[in-house]
């Protein structure tokens, strides 16, 4: 008896961890371990992320911001000391995002973003990624899956 309680309780569990996800999201290897995935900021185009579970922030270049903010989407929060992985400081500007949509699947609302110069390359950091935590990396097959998500609208 005990052994079919404790086997009925593990199924449960199981169930309960697997409906906890809300969406899987192919991510693309473009050579040298760099995984990327489509992302749209706010009502702009699609674009590629860069994956980074190291980078603190979703980081988007001032091109981007400077589209964001003609329509009202990225309000100005504060300035931090960006440290590079040369050792390098600067000073980088953070706004928070009304919203990003993930590969169509997964909507994160009022998302912190450092702002880089230029048309730099843009990063899923922590800043976006926490926002659907728990969340897993999987490179066979290459995903990650979220857990909480807003669904993007058909």
């Amino acid at each position: 008896m005990k052994i079919v309680v404790f086997n009925l309780i593990w199924v449960w569990s199981l169930s309960v961890a697997a409906a906890e996800f809300s969406a899987v999201v192919p991510i693309h290897d473009k050579g040298a371990q760099t995984f990327y995935v489509k992302g749209q900021l706010g009502s702009l185009d699609a674009t590629e992320f860069m994956l980074d579970t190291g980078s603190g922030y979703l980081v988007i270049n001032q091109e981007s911001l400077a589209q964001l903010k003609e329509s009202s989407q990225a309000n100005y929060v504060k300035d931090i000391r960006g440290i590079l992985a040369n050792g390098d400081e600067f000073v980088v500007p953070v706004w928070k995002i009304a919203s990003m949509t993930i590969n169509e699947q997964c909507v994160l609302r009022d998302v912190e973003a450092a702002v880089f110069p230029g048309k730099t390359r843009q990063i899923l950091g922590l800043t976006a990624l926490k926002k659907a935590a728990p969340f897993i990396v999987s490179f066979d097959p290459p995903q990650i899956v979220f857990s909480h998500c807003d669904r993007a609208e058909s």
